[in-house]
């Protein structure tokens, strides 16, 4: 069970290192949403029990996400497990894609209404592809914080200099950058190579890592039965990752997390979040995914152990070999 909680950004807001990415709450909607078969609601409610049974305080999810389907289903289970506004924190997303900042004020009610009675404790830029410049952007959402409409503002996959001038725009009005939502794992490490990361410890902003296991890569699973893809719903089984190629190069990774996993009585995929949450200190939270209650109770269970230094630096080493 997770007990631990560590800030968001420059706030007083006290996150679990882990929290739930909601992409799969998106009921096979849309282009992003249909990479994910539809999952019942009653198992979308267990999945958000167990979770938060086990510490989990806080979940993401976007527009984007089967068109805010993702958002509904997220505010509709929690009401069934009777939650109370303010226990838990919500993060969401606006798409920018050929749009303006005005937009991010048009749609802000919709945003708000699909996720009633819970508040967007934190609101994001989902993409760096926008008709907006970064200061219109950030300036609007200011706006939004200085209404009470939003709690805190984010981004997410910003390269390092969008994300400095978001976070000057902002704290011209006041307010910090609290995150970057950014593709990282062992098996992707560009943003401790492009300056992000470094940006991210230098100015106080929170990373937060989207899929962590390398959509399932991490878990071994598919090394053990690289058939099994083939039964995957949406694209993943097109994706080099899963290939027998891919699979081969992050054979050796995978064997040693699987071997010091065996050490904690812990899965690979726990000790790749275990590592992500911990190697930088309190600067990177992990969002994975979870399509059943096996699956979160596993993520939620991934920081019941320590990984020594040892364990740290051999992990970051064989990485290093295949990302």
């Amino acid at each position: 069970m997770i007990t631990q909680r560590r800030p968001l950004g420059a706030t007083d807001i006290q996150l679990s290192p882990i929290g739930l990415g909601c992409w799969q709450f998106s009921e096979g909607k849309g282009l992003i949403g249909g990479f994910w078969e539809a999952l019942p609601r009653d198992d979308v409610r267990e999945i958000l029990r167990v979770s938060m049974e086990e510490g989990l305080n806080w979940f993401d999810t976007a527009e984007a996400y089967g068109r805010g389907a993702s958002e509904r289903g997220l505010s509709r289970a929690l009401l069934e497990l009777e939650v109370e506004p303010g226990e838990v924190v919500v993060a969401t997303k606006w798409f920018p894609f050929m749009r303006t900042a005005r937009n991010l004020g048009r749609t802000i009610g919709d945003r708000r209404r699909n996720l009633s009675p819970y508040a967007i404790d934190l609101h994001q830029v989902h993409s760096p592809i926008s008709l907006a410049s970064v200061k219109s952007q950030m300036n609007t959402m200011a706006d939004l914080v200085e209404s009470g409409a939003v709690r805190t503002v984010g981004v997410s996959n910003f390269p390092e200099g969008m994300m400095r001038r978001a976070h000057a725009a902002l704290g011209a009005r006041g307010h910090p950058l609290v995150a970057n939502q950014v593709h990282y794992s062992l098996l992707r490490r560009n943003i401790e190579r492009n300056g992000v990361m470094e940006a991210a410890k230098e100015l106080g902003i929170t990373i937060i890592a989207y899929s962590p296991l390398a959509q399932g890569v991490l878990s071994g699973k598919y090394h053990d039965d690289p058939e099994s893809i083939q039964n995957s719903s949406g694209p993943r089984k097109r994706m080099p990752a899963f290939r027998t190629k891919g699979l081969e190069k992050s054979r050796p990774l995978v064997a040693a997390l699987r071997e010091i996993g065996e050490r904690h009585k812990a899965t690979p995929a726990q000790v790749a979040l275990n590592w992500l949450c911990n190697f930088h200190g309190d600067t990177v939270a992990a969002i994975p995914g979870a399509r059943n209650v096996e699956q979160a109770r596993w993520n939620a269970t991934a920081l019941d152990f320590v990984l020594n230094g040892e364990e740290l630096e051999r992990i970051d080493r064989v990485s290093w070999s295949v990302a």
